[in-house]
């Protein structure tokens, strides 16, 4: 499988926004070490290679534990996720997968139990963001692992 256009190239104005609206995340109320969990798992949701290759190598240098990234995709049955966590992976999939009758009571409720209102708005922008970037990397075929020197993810050794 190629990879398509290089869209970043052909629209550098709108990445520049996204990347900036990447960046302005991070610096929000959600916990850096929850981030690219929730990437991760609406990346694996999406079937996107490349982001799914970028974060599980973010996590990796932030310190998370391999065998909690490998128990990202079987978190409901994994004992190794704290509730705050699994109400951020609830909230990732149902956005993510919006259902025809929306977000449940329920899923909003396990959120809100967790997460202050500006944290519940800001996980939401960091689930919309990564879904953004999710749908680019589908729709392009962008290369898992291809930017890893340009993201300085060359520094984790996966092999």
């Amino acid at each position: 499988m190629s990879r398509r256009l290089d869209y970043a190239a052909q629209s550098p104005d709108l990445f520049q926004k996204l990347v900036d609206l990447s960046l302005a995340m991070k610096k929000g109320s959600i916990e850096k070490s929850l981030i690219p969990l929730v990437e991760i798992r609406a990346s694996q949701l999406n079937g996107c290679g490349f982001c799914l290759d970028m974060h599980v190598k973010q996590a990796r240098l932030q310190g998370e534990r391999e065998l909690r990234l490998h128990h990202v995709a079987v978190w409901r049955e994994s004992p190794l996720f704290s509730d705050r966590e699994r109400a951020a992976f609830a909230w990732t999939e149902a956005l993510t997968r919006i259902a025809p009758e929306g977000v449940s009571d329920e899923v909003y409720e396990v959120v809100r139990s967790q997460f202050s209102d500006k944290e519940i708005a800001d996980l939401t922008f960091v689930v919309m963001t990564i879904n953004a970037w999710n749908r680019a990397g589908v729709a392009f075929r962008a290369v898992p692992g291809s930017l890893d020197k340009a993201y300085g993810l060359d520094k984790v050794d996966l092999n």
